[in-house]
């Protein structure tokens, strides 16, 4: 890599991309129909986060929100938690996605490691959709019963969640990787009315029989759901779960034009999806967003921080169990097409997303750190092999980034493109702090806080510091903040997670820095909380396997953030007497780790 030191400049956007930028275009409609003028983004962001009212109801109006009932007024309640947004209001998100169908245009494309890029266009995702919603209608679905997914990375899962949103039932989703404990202990906490399930999936070359696990799955539930088959694009072989409904049994039933299908309107905070983060104590906390308050964070989001627009292709490497997933998808809002992957990002060969990436002609390439790790050790240099004429911008995104990862994108994939670098959180499903696509880039920052995210740092007397670091916290309300933790009477858990230590301030639980331009620096976990590439395991699930695990009586587990986006996850054990940490023991371990929950949990090394 490019011997780079924190803060070196490394690309400055053009004048045709400043005149261009989403951005530019916003702050001239603020000027002609608001009157308002700002100096610079630095104006900008203080007025978003000091004038709530006015900012978000700009972001309404300006991404044309549409409401079959209009709001109130824009905050009602405005305290933390519980701020009400948009009182009064009624709509949907999945009808902001299907007003984009355009009758013969691509709507998303997919790909897997058996299968080339293929295109899904709009008369089958929205056709698919309506027939979907209609079916789980059928089945006795209604308005806040939960849908929940064991699905890989297909469009399948992406009708069925468009499909429970339109009805307004709750969407939740696992990736297959996760073994049978860790799917119950997100599942059985919702009692789901419906279970969309795929018998296997594919990764690294090998395929991975999942029908045990379902089996576990399903009998734990209670209920029990419907549960519906779903086959892998190209899957071989006979689906393992007898007696289920098949997608295409469902599926089949005549076409619903656009105009005869009722999308249920419903309140701003109605429930639209549940995310999964784990903590270090206790179930994984069941995470609960609403419709207006994705809808709007997304829109907001994409359009102006990621500055993407109708047309566009994004890809981001994610598994249906993270948050990124959500995040993917939701550029349907904006008429952008998402690019689908099943797979691993090493297979057949470390460049196969930069092949995904030419062959569907992306404007948006979203990666981790540790992927870059991946290209260095393997000598990949994009820019020598494939032709992104179409890339305009790369995020990195998922743990910290140092200088040498932003300026690995400037030498090996291409000279001109806007590194975006953004941090966010499963918590509120959108990000804190990212991309301006009129700002420079320096090495290793993070160009700025998000409009209307009153972020900070904190030290430890609550007071806000610059070029410090401190905790990091939001000292006014985000639309996309929880409206409240699935099974938690009174908002205890909630409260206890995010405001126990600043009441009415929100704590990320990230170390935080904030220098005198504005530019930022997530710095990693601040509570006992793990996070690997980007997604989070709580210690609570580890030791939960070891406490059975016969020979060992007490543990510790710990994730070392590494440069260059590289991770080191040791696990210590504390053995009974007599007993010795040997093949068999470490065996057992990481086996029960793999199986009860994911492939992220084993650890990279067992001390006794």
């Amino acid at each position: 890599m490019t011997a780079v030191r924190e803060g070196d400049l490394l690309w400055t956007p053009g004048p045709d991309r400043v005149a261009q930028a989403n951005l530019t275009a916003f702050t001239a409609w603020l000027a002609a129909e608001r009157g308002l003028s700002f100096d610079g983004y630095a104006g900008l962001w203080h007025w978003s986060v000091t004038d709530l009212d006015g900012f978000w109801r700009a972001v309404w109006d300006y991404c044309g929100i549409e409401a079959s009932a209009p709001p109130d007024r824009v905050l009602g309640r405005r305290d933390m938690p519980g701020a009400d947004w948009f009182p009064g209001a009624r709509l949907n998100y999945a009808q902001h996605v299907l007003r984009r169908e355009v009758p013969g245009q691509p709507a998303l494309l997919y790909a897997s490691e058996t299968a080339p890029p293929a295109v899904m266009d709009w008369a089958e995702l929205a056709g698919s959709v309506r027939v979907l919603g209609t079916r789980l209608r059928e089945l006795g679905v209604r308005p806040g019963d939960r849908v929940a997914a064991y699905l890989p990375n297909i469009p399948q899962a992406v009708i069925a969640m468009l499909a429970t949103a339109s009805i307004g039932a709750i969407w939740t989703s696992c990736s297959p990787d996760y073994g049978w404990r860790g799917v119950l202990d997100r599942f059985r906490q919702l009692e789901p009315a419906v279970l969309f399930c795929s018998g296997s999936y594919r990764y690294g070359g090998q395929e991975f029989d999942r029908g045990g696990e379902l089996r576990q799955i399903i009998a734990g539930l209670p209920g029990p759901p419907h549960v519906v088959s779903v086959p892998r694009p190209g899957q071989r072989g006979p689906d393992p779960l007898d007696g289920a409904r098949t997608w295409d049994e469902l599926l089949d039933h005549p076409e619903i034009p656009a105009a005869g299908y009722r999308v249920e309107q419903v309140p701003f905070g109605h429930p639209l999806w549940i995310l999964f983060s784990s903590g270090t104590t206790g179930l994984p906390k069941a995470i609960v967003h609403s419709h207006g308050g994705i809808l709007l964070e997304q829109m907001k989001l994409q359009h102006l921080h990621m500055d993407l627009r109708p047309g566009d292709r994004m890809f981001f490497f994610t598994t249906t169990g993270w948050m990124m997933w959500n995040f993917l998808v939701s550029s349907l809002l904006l008429g952008v097409r998402p690019v689908l992957y099943d797979g691993s990002p090493a297979y057949p060969g470390p460049d196969v997303l930069w092949r995904i990436a030419q062959d569907c002609d992306v404007s948006f390439f979203g990666a981790s750190p540790s992927f870059v790790n991946l290209m260095t050790r393997a000598g990949v240099v994009p820019s020598g092999k494939y032709d992104l004429p179409s890339l305009r911008a790369i995020m990195p995104a998922g743990s910290p980034v140092s200088p040498e990862v932003t300026a690995w994108f400037y030498d090996n994939v291409k000279r001109d493109v806007w590194v975006a670098t953004g941090s966010g959180g499963t918590d509120v499903c959108a990000g804190y702090v990212g991309g301006v696509p009129t700002l420079p880039v320096y090495a290793g920052e993070i160009q700025a806080p998000h409009l209307g995210v009153a972020v900070r740092a904190f030290n430890e007397r609550g007071e806000s510091v610059i070029d410090e670091v401190g905790e990091m916290v939001i000292t006014e309300p985000m639309p996309s903040m929880p409206i409240r933790l699935w099974g938690d009477p009174g908002d205890v858990r909630y409260r206890e997670s995010y405001f126990a230590d600043f009441p009415g301030i929100w704590r990320q639980g990230d170390f935080f820095r904030i220098n005198q331009r504005g530019g930022c620096f997530v710095l990693g976990r601040s509570d006992a909380t793990l996070n690997r590439h980007g997604v989070r395991i709580g210690t609570a699930e580890v030791y939960a396997v070891l406490e059975s695990v016969e020979g060992v009586d007490d543990a510790l587990i710990i994730n070392l953030d590494l440069p260059d986006g590289r991770f080191f996850m040791p696990l210590f054990v504390r053995l009974a007497d007599g007993v010795v940490l040997d093949g068999r023991l470490e065996r057992e371990i990481r086996d029960r780790l793999r199986t009860e929950y994911t492939p992220r949990h084993v650890p990279d090394r067992i001390i006794a």
